[in-house]
């Protein structure tokens, strides 16, 4: 029996990374195969308050963290006991850093309130069990999507950003008021300052037009 939490990794250079909970061993299994079918990296946790430890958010017990390793997707049962999926699902889309990730519930159950309060509260999709390879396929392509779109849409705000400083530092600079020579003046402040009184009152004299 492996470990809950342990990352099971499969060839893919691209895989997604998916943390997935679930209290039956029986279905943990299942969605893990799935999953790793999909060629996905599963990280398996047998509790909300496990997938919590692991995401850090449980300051109680400490994180065990995933080494660094981007949670690509949660999916999570809905019934569990101590802390239900939908739960989970509200500690997750309060937390700042991971509000962003993708959570899918799965439950035995098709019950429409429980459908609607999970859809309201954040959740991507409401999975009935059993889960098919076909509704893991069509998750994955929905990650890879959004992963693209959010890398486009970064690299997008980066290069307004360096149009911006770019066009701040090249701007010309202002000449120094005591170097300029006021246009459509016949002497220069400077050289006014140096002339006798009487001068003064005979130099024409403007100050900015």
């Amino acid at each position: 029996m492996e470990a809950a939490g342990e990352v099971l990794r499969s060839g893919s250079s691209q895989e997604l990374h998916v943390l997935a909970v679930d209290d039956s061993y029986v279905d943990r299994k299942v969605i893990e195969k799935l999953l790793k079918v999909s060629s996905c990296k599963v990280t398996a946790a047998e509790s909300g308050a496990r997938a919590l430890q692991f995401l850090g958010l449980d300051a109680e017990k400490g994180s065990l963290g995933f080494n660094g390793l981007k949670v690509n997707l949660i999916m999570t049962d809905y019934s569990m006991p101590e802390m239900t999926g939908y739960e989970l699902l509200k500690k997750i889309k309060r937390s700042s850093a991971f509000r962003e990730i993708p959570v899918v519930i799965m439950s035995s159950e098709n019950i429409l309130t429980r459908m609607d309060g999970c859809l309201e509260e954040g959740a991507e999709e409401f999975l009935v069990k059993p889960v098919k390879l076909s509704d893991v396929k069509r998750l994955m392509k929905d990650c890879i999507t959004r992963g693209e779109t959010e890398e486009k849409e970064g690299r997008r705000v980066d290069k307004m950003k360096l149009e911006e400083d770019n066009n701040h530092t090249s701007s010309p600079l202002l000449s120094s008021p005591s170097n300029a020579t006021p246009s459509g003046c016949d002497i220069a402040t400077s050289e006014l300052l140096s002339l006798p009184l009487q001068s003064l009152k005979r130099a024409k004299f403007c100050v900015g037009d």
